[in-house]
């Protein structure tokens, strides 16, 4: 049986928090920068809701200009996030999952260009990525599943999805009936309950042949 994993992006591989803080940071200061940061949050599920067919880039622009950023920078984070870094147990355990013969894939709200130059900086080939812009539809819906299932025909019984967004990834996997690995990387709790929970990818190869022997 082919085994597939399936990876969101930003804040489960790339430290998308890091990224988007070290922005407002720039653009509000550093006494602003928590607040907006977590209102970010808030608005960020809300602009993808309001236009599930608008590009990721363009879902970051509204965000900035709701934020209040000045209309010159309402790209910014787009134009950074090309930048942003993996976490740095990302590239061993990816590496690892893939020696033992799991297959990868990524499932993200965002655009081809931008997960392409996030790929690169992960330095880790993926079997597969798709992504929100590609698909008219952002994650929690079942969308990116449905995309990804269609087009490998994966099994079911040897696929796991890993994430660190309970919202966007592990309750709508849940639902689906896949087996999750969260990556509770900001200590919260659980809702719903994941099959494996791990503070960082380091274990993961060993979760996902626990999960799919």
């Amino acid at each position: 049986m082919e085994r597939c994993a399936t990876f969101d992006c930003y804040g489960t591989l790339i430290d998308w928090n890091g990224g988007i803080g070290r922005e407002l940071e720039r653009l509000f200061g550093p006494n602003e920068a928590g607040e907006k940061l977590r209102r970010y949050h808030e608005l960020e599920p809300e602009i993808q809701r309001e236009d599930p067919s608008r590009a990721y880039r363009e879902v970051m622009a509204v965000a900035l200009a709701r934020l209040g950023a000045p209309a010159e920078e309402h790209d910014a984070l787009a134009g950074a996030l090309p930048g942003w870094e993996p976490f740095p147990e990302v590239l061993a355990a990816l590496e690892e999952a893939r020696a033992r013969g799991w297959r990868l894939a990524i499932l993200s709200n965002s655009d081809r260009d931008l997960i392409d130059a996030s790929v690169a900086r992960l330095g880790v080939p993926f079997d597969q990525t798709i992504v929100a812009s590609e698909i008219g539809s952002y994650k929690p819906a079942p969308a990116h599943w449905e995309e990804f299932f269609a087009r490998t025909g994966a099994d079911r019984e040897g696929h796991v999805h890993v994430a660190a967004s309970l919202f966007h990834d592990i309750a709508p996997a849940t639902m689906l009936g896949l087996r999750t690995v969260w990556i509770n990387r900001l200590g919260e709790t659980p809702e719903p309950q994941p099959d494996v929970e791990l503070h960082t990818l380091e274990g993961l190869a060993d979760a996902l042949d626990m999960l799919a022997p």
